[in-house]
């Protein structure tokens, strides 16, 4: 596993990949459901981040990116019938990483330019260079 030093609690029994690797994308757009361009804040702004929110990397902008697409804070991470939820990883208060919430109540990730994965819970890829789940948002849907 290449990336078991970047991410400690990553095993191979708490995640399986589920796609290759690619640069097309990254974990902020694949917990919003895009493959088709990469997300980030940058102020050159050469990756996409929505109209009208600020970019920077706070916890606040990223709240607002998710906000465009119907997410609102909620208070955990638990599934809820009805509803989607992405979580938002935090390293020192600057957002590292976004999670999907899969229908059977795994989650899904990007991890960087490498593959996407699912995993069982958040706590997965906690510690290393995420930090850890500063955000739980949630939108309904199917």
């Amino acid at each position: 596993m290449p990336y078991q030093d970047p991410f400690p609690n990553l095993t191979q029994v708490n995640h399986r990949v589920v796609s290759p690797a690619t640069t097309e994308y990254n974990c902020i757009a694949w917990a919003a459901e895009r493959q088709d361009r990469w997300w980030w804040p940058d102020l050159m702004g050469t990756a996409f981040w929505p109209p009208g929110v600020p970019r920077e990397e706070t916890l606040t902008a990223f709240e607002m990116a998710y906000g465009t697409l119907g997410f609102v804070a909620c208070a955990d991470d638990g599934l809820e019938a009805g509803f989607r939820k992405v979580a938002v990883y935090a390293k020192t208060g600057t957002p590292t990483h976004a999670a999907r919430q899969l229908s059977d109540g795994r989650w899904t990730s990007k991890l960087g330019e490498w593959e996407d994965i699912e995993h069982a819970t958040l706590q997965a890829l906690e510690g290393g260079v995420y930090g850890t789940v500063a955000l739980i948002m949630r939108r309904a849907g199917p």
